[in-house]
């Protein structure tokens, strides 16, 4: 079931309801990962912008530095009257790579309240379904740094986390159909939400339809194949049948990849500082595609862009 959530404009994004916590979630939330890091400051800003905008749903990570500004921008939001209270916004983190032990979950959650300075998330993620060394806080990870990760020690520290009140719900993100059943197999509390890279180049077909036979929610990175980064692509951007539908309809490519996804019923995460396009990429609510703009797009040829774990063969199990 959707509802609308309020916005500082007169403008509503519509959202999901999270059936773990009873809390809803915005369909399109704003990210705050930069490559390369963008200085705290820069960040607090752009956050500020967005929640004057409209943006209600925040995406953040321990390894993206943003955490603490993106804490700070909450107080100040509440401060200066752009939000009552921080429970009008949705606030995700993730559990990095090298705290993905049983033992460390708890405390990587808890520096993470202590950056935002928050009581609670409404989301904490397990960020790959990997595991590092402890301590080595690094991007990329050096090969010889991975562990195989012990799924039913880091998942029961998981669902702790949400039982203790410190996260509303808990999930994952870059999980394959067959990482996501072997959480299923034990869960006492199945991950609530996914999140994967997904735009109109990499459309994760056989991943859709697994989420949503057994009641997962996907979240999309990347809608238009995160440009810029080592590992990111062009293929998005440079699209020649994206390219064609959005000069037809008059709207920017971001707009086209961005309502792509809302359509596949998927929540979305857009990252732009820029003030102009924050606003761009929340114009996406009140047109569609028609059928044969849709069958054009089902049609690209797919690609996977983003994955800076190229050594780790087994990380999506072959799957497309």
């Amino acid at each position: 079931m959707e509802n609308g959530s309020k916005a500082t404009s007169n403008f509503s994004i519509p959202e999901y309801d999270l059936k773990s916590s009873g809390k809803k979630i915005p369909r399109l939330g704003f990210g705050t990962a930069t490559f390369p890091f963008e200085p705290a400051e820069v960040t607090k800003k752009a956050i500020l912008q967005a929640i004057e905008i409209g943006y209600r749903h925040f995406d953040t990570a321990s390894m993206y530095g943003s955490e603490q500004p993106l804490g700070e921008a909450i107080i100040e939001a509440v401060s200066v009257g752009l939000i009552e209270s921080r429970d009008e916004l949705f606030i995700t983190s993730k559990l990095w790579c090298s705290d993905a032990h049983g033992e460390l979950v708890l405390p990587s959650l808890q520096r993470s309240l202590q950056n935002l300075k928050l009581e609670y998330l409404d989301l904490f993620l397990i960020h790959w379904p990997i595991s590092a060394i402890p301590g080595t806080y690094e991007f990329p990870i050096k090969e010889e740094d991975f562990i195989p990760m012990d799924f039913n020690a880091v998942w029961a520290a998981m669902e702790e986390c949400q039982t203790l009140g410190l996260t509303k719900s808990i999930g994952v993100c870059n999980f394959s159909c067959k990482k996501l059943a072997d959480i299923l197999a034990f869960a006492k509390i199945p991950p609530a939400i996914n999140q994967v890279e997904m735009n109109p180049v990499w459309q994760q077909k056989k991943l859709r339809e697994f989420c949503n036979d057994h009641g997962i929610l996907l979240t999309a990175y990347s809608p238009l194949g995160a440009k810029g980064t080592p590992w990111g692509t062009n293929k998005v951007m440079e699209n020649e049948v994206l390219n064609e539908i959005a000069k037809a309809k008059g709207k920017t490519l971001a707009q086209i990849c961005i309502r792509w996804v809302y359509e596949q019923e998927v929540i979305v995460l857009v990252k732009s500082f820029n003030s102009e396009r924050m606003k761009q990429n929340l114009d996406i609510f009140d047109w569609s595609f028609s059928e044969e703009e849709l069958e054009m797009i089902n049609a690209i040829p797919q690609s996977r862009g983003s994955d800076p774990f190229t050594t780790i063969d087994n990380i999506w199990d072959g799957e497309i």
